[in-house]
């Protein structure tokens, strides 16, 4: 607003004149346009869930408008925390995002279901204490020790 008064009377003559000189003064606070490599910052933040990260990569994918695959897939492959999803794309490439896609839905859907499996197992057996644990307990609860132990050391009596 302080701009649009600032400007002297009968300066502008038209839209069109003060659309120019409103696009030279502001310029600059413009965001520049995104280009494909900004995909290479786009990170998997900690506690981030799998279907969020691919979701939030695919935002910026379609931001970028590229077309070169491969790029998108090692750009992924680059900002994705190490996990078993991680090692599973190491091992087995896949060629398009679209691939990437589809296998993390797999992974999502079985991450889930061994997530319900460990939640119903029934809790492990306690374990039976060891032979020296009960020694120990039987010395604090009598108040002997065993037979080897030294006594303390005494003064002699000349």
């Amino acid at each position: 607003m302080d701009w649009f008064i600032s400007l002297s009377d009968g300066h502008v003559t038209s839209f069109a004149q003060l659309s120019q000189l409103f696009r030279e003064q502001y310029i600059a606070n413009r965001a520049p346009s995104p280009v494909s490599y900004d995909l290479f910052d786009v990170k998997q933040y900690q506690g981030e869930t799998l279907k969020e990260y691919i979701n939030r990569f695919g935002a910026h994918v379609v931001k970028v408008g590229t077309t070169e695959e491969l790029m998108v897939v090692y750009a992924f492959r680059k900002g994705i925390c190490p996990g078993t999803f991680c090692e599973s794309l190491i091992r087995n490439h896949p060629k398009t995002f679209s691939e990437i896609r589809r296998r993390a839905v797999e992974h999502i859907a079985t991450e889930g279901e061994v997530c319900e499996k460990r939640a119903s197992v029934a809790p492990a057996h306690p374990r039976a204490p060891s032979r020296a644990q009960l020694a120990r307990v039987n010395e604090a609860a009598t108040g002997k020790r065993g037979q080897e132990r030294k006594r303390p050391y005494e003064t002699r009596k000349p």
